[in-house]
């Protein structure tokens, strides 16, 4: 699948906590940094995600911040 979004991060699931209605979704992508998601849990569960996945972190905003000590 082609996007384009640039800011693409593969990376694996490191835990998943499901909601009544939302899940948060933790992935490890390397070098000791990680990337939480909230999704909805029907997304979560479409796309069968579960611990030790390999998935891929899109990363699509309009507004993104930076900071420097």
């Amino acid at each position: 699948m082609k996007l384009s979004a640039r800011n693409q991060f593969q990376g694996q699931v490191k835990s998943i906590k499901l909601g009544n209605v939302m899940a948060e979704v933790v992935v490890d992508i390397g070098g000791g940094h990680e990337v939480v998601s909230a999704i909805t849990r029907g997304s979560a569960e479409h796309l069968g995600l579960t611990q030790g996945a390999t998935v891929t972190v899109v990363i699509k905003a309009t507004e993104v911040i930076l900071a420097k000590d």
